[in-house]
């Protein structure tokens, strides 16, 4: 349906899709997408201020967050516009039916160029991490994820990641434990952070069936505005 066509950019959002019952953004390092403890706007809020104004809505607008993606990432995420949709969003992803690709710059080339990832993580709330362990421990939970090197830079290689299950911070967890930090990632490894503090993870496309039209939804986020990106797509 979108292959990454920014069909607006005001309120500081890039808006790649949008219908009667979905909206989809794509998000900037730095933004959240839920409301949290330091009381920072959040991407939902941009999200609603969006709509009051593009549809003149009296009151409070509603606006359901079916996913998240971590503060430093970038990338594809999807909201709904109407509680007829989202019981029916979250369905989809906890059946696994939504198909989510990421792209990840990473400076150590993995010693496989592809493979199944599969650990179990267990988080520490303390410092918010996941360890990944190659066995599984008491309350720790299984993450499975594909990936394959599509480019190499020349100082950083580019992954392109399917995810099979949805952990905390499940992407950075499992390719630190093999050797390939991400780009930026200082809490996972990486020696030295991005300069807007971002890190190179890229919810880079999203494939599902609309909870309501029936059709097939698949849209791309267009990368990040930053050089080592950019030479991702060339």
């Amino acid at each position: 349906m979108s292959k990454g066509k920014i069909l607006s950019n005001t309120f500081n959002l890039q808006v790649l899709y949008e219908d009667n019952h979905i909206i989809i953004v794509n998000k900037r390092a730095g933004d959240i997408v839920q409301g949290d403890k330091t009381g920072d706007k959040p991407l939902s809020d941009v999200v609603k201020d969006y709509i009051k104004d593009k549809y003149n809505k009296p009151g409070n607008v509603y606006l359901g967050v079916v996913h998240r993606l971590d503060r430093p990432t970038t990338g594809v995420v999807l909201f709904s516009k109407t509680s007829k949709a989202l019981p029916r969003l979250n369905k989809l992803f906890a059946e696994k039916k939504a198909n989510k690709t990421y792209w990840a710059i990473v400076k150590n080339r993995p010693k496989v160029s592809q493979e199944t990832l599969i650990h179990w993580l267990k988080k520490n709330p303390k410092n918010n991490k996941s360890t990944a362990y190659h066995k599984e421990i008491k309350d720790s939970k299984k993450a499975i994820l594909h990936y394959k090197l599509i480019k190499s830079l020349d100082n950083y290689h580019v992954l392109e990641i399917e995810l099979e299950t949805g952990r905390h911070h499940q992407i950075r967890s499992q390719l630190s434990t093999i050797g390939s930090p991400i780009k930026g990632d200082l809490k996972y490894g990486f020696d030295r952070s991005n300069k807007d503090a971002s890190i190179s993870l890229h919810a880079r496309r999203l494939r599902f069936i609309h909870p309501v039209s029936k059709v097939e939804i698949d849209v791309t986020a267009p990368l990040p505005k930053d050089p080592i990106w950019q030479a991702c797509e060339h």
